[in-house]
């Protein structure tokens, strides 16, 4: 027999330190795994082809099959998080279950197995696909979190704004991790440390926020189950406009984010000629420019609604995608700060980097704060399911962007091996990942939610 389920409790009436534990814990449940995802977006691609020695469409083929699998997963775990009875809810049971086996198959992901090509292909896909299945575990129900612990549209803003903040601040830690640990990207013990750093972080923090979030969690809204629920959602979904746009909004905004993420690390050394070692730190102010967005386009939110949010941030990260399209590169006879022009192009990139991390910050707060004006539109409200099939859209674009990009350098020339030279048609197409291609992406996710609903505005 279920456990009863406690009386019904909006966490917007919490207040003082009730209320910032909620903020609190909320924002913890995504630091550990952006960290984890910040790192992988940045150098598991580098990781593959450089450490591990993968050709570049192999290491793509590794990303996309991850999160194809991810994207399958996704539904299953939805479902079930929806159909779970505990005292506690349908989620914390998930959140908490998972934290060690996330943190230990985060780990793996950095090591390098003995044998040929073929054999760490098929080890990689085997820990990616563990990794990515205890990531969704965790992470799935901890998103749908949002639209049931409140019904305000002004505290799920805050609460992802928390989340988002705390994802961004552990990704900034990732990127020191990275910049003192990494500085020889083909070395694999440097891997294998900062890949056991990660699953600590992940596991510490996944636990934490489920402590934190289980008062508010035991009072949540829960999703109805009424018979049929789920096998009617499939056609509920596809007629749900506004969930069918905020899908649409949000893959194509990651998969820009995606593939500028994943192609930094090689942009800045083989096209920009930056060092290696600099490079790893350059990323810093992309990562703080972004965290200082989402309080930029929160404040926005609160003013003037979601889509003018949207739409400012996206115009600064299209400027920052053309800036990128032209940057000239450095004097790699001299270093970064040996010459005036060396000086001079290092600050118009780093003006490039803090303009795109402004702009590109909707890209993490304005989808999510968006979805749960979605759910409410589906009388029985099923947010792991509304969440699942978000997060599926997402992998499933995301990792068919990896392989194109991956596909994109082969047929480029570009050679994956440190400090050689590079034909102009690798060059030219690590620009156009870095710039032309995302600022597509950007203005279609525009065109896609162009006619939101104005319940956009948030109430002071």
């Amino acid at each position: 027999m279920p456990p009863e389920a406690p009386s019904c409790r909006d966490a917007d009436t919490l207040r003082g330190a009730a209320r910032q534990r909620l903020l609190w814990s909320y924002g913890l449940g995504d630091a550990g795994t952006g960290m984890a995802a910040s790192l992988i977006g940045f150098y598991l691609f580098v990781f593959y082809t450089s450490a591990a020695g993968l050709p570049p469409w192999m290491a793509g083929l590794v990303l996309m099959v991850g999160r194809l699998w991810d994207g399958i997963n996704d539904p299953v775990v939805g479902w079930l998080s929806d159909k779970t009875q505990s005292r506690w809810g349908p989620r914390l049971p998930w959140i908490l279950g998972c934290a060690l086996p996330l943190g230990i198959t985060m780990a793996a992901m950095w090591w390098v197995p003995p044998g040929g090509v073929w054999v760490r292909f098929a080890v990689f896909v085997v820990i990616s696909t563990l990794a990515q299945t205890f990531y969704t575990a965790v992470n799935l129900p901890y998103s749908a979190l949002a639209a049931e612990l409140t019904g305000s549209v002004t505290l799920r803003t805050r609460l992802n704004t928390a989340r988002f903040t705390g994802s961004i601040i552990a990704s900034l830690v990732g990127i020191v991790l990275g910049g003192l640990l990494l500085q020889d990207h083909s070395n694999p013990a440097s891997y294998l440390r900062v890949g056991l750093l990660t699953g600590l972080l992940v596991t510490g923090s996944t636990l934490a926020c489920g402590w934190g979030l289980a008062p508010s969690a035991l009072h949540c809204q829960r999703p109805i189950r009424d018979e049929g629920t789920t096998r009617r959602l499939l056609s509920r979904v596809g007629r749900n406009g506004r969930f069918l746009r905020v899908l649409g909004l949000y893959l194509l905004l990651w998969c820009g984010l995606q593939i500028m993420q994943t192609a930094a690390l090689i942009y800045l050394p083989v096209v920009l000629r930056l060092p290696e070692s600099w490079s790893n730190w350059i990323l810093l102010p992309f990562m703080v420019s972004t965290l200082a967005g989402l309080w930029v386009w929160n404040g926005v939110s609160r003013r003037g609604g979601r889509i003018r949010a949207l739409h400012l941030g996206s115009a600064l990260w299209i400027g920052g995608c053309a800036l990128a399209m032209v940057l000239p590169p450095l004097n790699a006879a001299i270093t970064p700060l040996g010459s005036a022009g060396n000086i001079a192009r290092l600050v118009l990139l780093v003006g490039t980097i803090v303009v795109a991390g402004l702009g590109a910050s909707c890209a993490y707060l304005i989808p999510w704060s968006l979805l749960p004006d979605a759910i409410d539109a589906d009388p029985e409200r099923p947010a792991g399911q509304y969440s699942a099939w978000m997060v599926l859209g997402q992998k499933l674009c995301i990792s068919l962007a990896l392989l194109f990009f991956g596909n994109l350098l082969s047929l480029s020339g570009y050679a994956a091996i440190q400090g050689s030279d590079q034909p102009t048609s690798a060059l030219v197409a690590i620009r156009l990942c870095m710039g032309l291609i995302p600022a597509i992406l950007v203005v279609l996710g525009l065109l896609v939610v162009r006619r939101w609903p104005q319940r956009a505005t948030l109430q002071p």
